[in-house]
């Protein structure tokens, strides 16, 4: 089967806090950390790490926004500096949750990062496109401004480029899925393995084609980089489909076939990278089958299909904060936890990386990706389950 990396091997954590990302780099730092939580019990560490620097915590990971750099106009790059903890050995095509403060809530997402892993940067970027649904998206785009400081989870994700790479790669991407390719490219750039055109190629560097689906040429993030990198890099051939003049890319057809044997004549024998919308992953996924070869595929998905609402929703206590709400069918126990002001465990808030894993005490959840019910003693993920009648959960 091909790899579909919607899913991340990740420890279960059973906390009320993120585990801080890097701390077994960096022992010393983490000693004072610890202590600080000791000694300044029962007040919390950051009230007084805050009056030193923002971006000191010790509960969390945090950010602060340097730029908003639009890319397109509905898409953008955030430059941030991350703050203690953060891990700067993040692999290309990794992914960070982002927390944002908006009208007293905190609004989560995760965002590919779009920046090449470099020890000693201090600053990272991710992109972000503004979607119709998407209220934090949009306003990272349009409305966030620079000094704002953000919540962190740390990187994670399976969709990686590995080191080395292989010698011949394809690039297929549509839309926003160009975010976890960029960080790959530069990664390639920056590591010297695409060569020049006043270099030879040789054992060390990567033959890389890259067909990118964009609506029109002022719609494609990245367009004017990866134009210069094209003409700049032999090795990298970049082929754009502007699906308002040439409809999408459907690799299910014999149409979409064509054009992917025309572009790629050897595609066949390149390990390829995805990412996009569902229905071209799904059609490249029974290509890759049908060709024989699912394990040269990998594929990214953004989004997580969750199932129509069903039940009556219920009462959620939560055992350890001693606070309960009442919530619909559709909330997910994070957002209902958040909402009644208790510290929820989180991470990717996708589904994908198990960061909000908890013990179920009493009652009744449901898996809003698959309607399944969970009963007392399993271990539910919040940010995907909710009520199923009245229940209570050790947090």
């Amino acid at each position: 089967m091909a790899k579909k990396y919607i899913k991340v091997n990740a420890k279960v954590a059973d906390t009320v806090r993120p585990t801080v990302a890097g701390a077994e780099r960096h022992p010393g730092w983490n000693a004072v950390r610890s202590l600080a939580a000791r000694i300044t019990t029962p007040l919390l560490p950051d009230d007084y790490l805050q009056l030193a620097n923002p971006l000191w915590s010790a509960r969390e990971l945090r950010g602060k926004v340097l730029e908003v750099r639009r890319e397109t106009e509905d898409s953008a790059t955030l430059v941030i500096k991350p703050g203690w903890g953060f891990s700067f050995d993040y692999q290309p095509g990794q992914y960070i949750g982002i927390g944002l403060l908006i009208d007293g809530r905190w609004r989560w997402r995760s965002y590919s990062l779009t920046s090449a892993p470099v020890a000693g940067a201090r600053r990272i970027t991710i992109g972000v496109k503004a979607m119709r649904e998407g209220f934090l998206s949009s306003h990272l785009v349009g409305g966030v401004t620079p000094g704002t400081i953000v919540r962190l989870a740390a990187p994670q994700g399976n969709f990686i480029l590995p080191d080395p790479p292989p010698p011949a790669l394809l690039f297929l991407t549509a839309g926003s899925g160009i975010t976890p390719v960029m960080s790959m490219l530069r990664t390639l750039v920056r590591r010297e393995r695409l060569a020049t055109a006043a270099e030879t190629a040789d054992h060390r560097t990567t033959d890389v084609v890259h067909l990118h689906s964009a609506r029109s040429a002022a719609e494609m993030m990245f367009g004017a980089e990866l134009a210069a990198l094209a003409e700049d890099h032999p090795q990298y051939r970049l082929t754009v489909r502007e699906t308002s003049r040439s409809g999408r890319l459907d690799l299910s057809a014999a149409q979409g076939r064509e054009v992917l044997d025309a572009v790629v004549p050897d595609w066949r024998a390149r390990q390829t990278w995805a990412c996009g919308p569902e229905a071209m992953l799904d059609a490249a996924e029974r290509l890759w089958a049908d060709a024989g070869i699912p394990e040269a595929l990998h594929l990214e998905r953004f989004a997580v299909s969750r199932a129509a609402p069903a039940g009556v929703g219920g009462r959620v206590t939560f055992a350890r904060s001693d606070k309960s709400v009442e919530v619909d069918a559709a909330t997910s126990l994070m957002d209902a936890g958040e909402a009644a002001g208790v510290q929820m465990p989180f991470g990717c808030r996708m589904g994908i990386c198990q960061s909000c894993v908890v013990g179920l005490l009493d009652g009744h959840v449901r898996d809003l990706r698959t309607g399944v019910e969970h009963d007392p003693g399993a271990r539910i993920q919040t940010c995907v389950s909710a009520a199923s009648g009245d229940c209570v959960l050790d947090v």
